[in-house]
C-alpha cells in the first residue's frame, strides 16, 4: 500500500482483514491475556484508521506486520506504563492511615491525573524529564542537578520551567 495515492476505506478493511488474526495472535503471545491482545488490536487498527484519516492515505507500508507490531508495541509499552503507574499509586495507598482513606471517586481522579501527568513527563524531551524528577522526587537544589548533569544553573532553571508549564496544562 502506498501513501502516494489517496486510499479508499477497502484499502482499510483489506488491511484489516489480512492482519487482524495474525497481530492478535502475535500480542496473546507477548500479553498472556485475550482480552489486553484484543483492546490492543482494536486500539492498533484505530491509530491507523486516524492516521489516514488526518493525511487522507495510510501510512506508507512496505510490510504491514511490521507496520502494525511497531504501532502495537508502543501500545504495548503504554499499557505497561500505565500499570506501573497503577501499581504503585496502589501500593502507596496501602501505606496510607485510614483516617486519611479517600473515597473511590476520589481515588479515580487522582489516579487519572497521575495518569495524565505521566504521558506528559513521557513526552518530555529525556534531559527535561530527568532534570524534573531529580528536582521533584529527589529534592535536589537546581545547583546540584546543573552539577550532576554537567549543564549551567540557568539551563536547569528553563528546563524545570518546560517541564511545569507542560504540568500545569494537565491541570487545567
Amino acid at each position: 500500500m502506498s501513501s502516494t495515492n489517496s486510499t479508499q476505506p477497502e484499502d482499510m478493511h483489506i488491511l484489516y482483514n489480512d492482519h487482524h488474526c495474525w497481530l492478535r495472535g502475535w500480542l496473546h503471545k507477548k500479553l498472556g491475556c485475550t482480552e489486553q491482545a484484543a483492546d490492543i488490536v482494536q486500539d492498533t487498527f484505530l491509530r491507523v484508521l486516524q492516521k489516514r484519516k488526518k493525511n487522507d492515505v495510510l501510512p506508507d507500508m512496505h510490510n504491514p506486520r511490521a507496520y502494525l507490531t511497531t504501532v502495537a508495541g508502543r501500545l504495548m509499552y503504554d499499557l505497561f506504563r500505565r500499570q506501573a503507574l497503577e501499581k504503585a499509586y496502589l501500593d502507596a495507598l496501602v501505606g496510607l492511615p485510614e483516617q486519611v482513606a479517600h473515597s473511590p471517586e476520589e481515588l479515580h481522579q487522582v489516579y487519572q491525573v497521575l495518569c495524565e501527568l505521566d504521558e506528559v513527563l513521557d513526552g518530555l524531551k529525556p534531559i527535561v524529564r530527568k532534570v524534573f524528577l531529580l528536582s521533584q522526587l529527589q529534592g535536589l537544589t537546581y545547583t546540584a542537578i546543573a552539577q550532576q548533569l554537567s549543564v549551567c544553573e540557568r539551563s536547569v532553571k528553563r528546563y524545570m520551567a518546560t517541564a511545569f508549564e507542560e504540568c500545569l496544562m494537565v491541570m487545567e
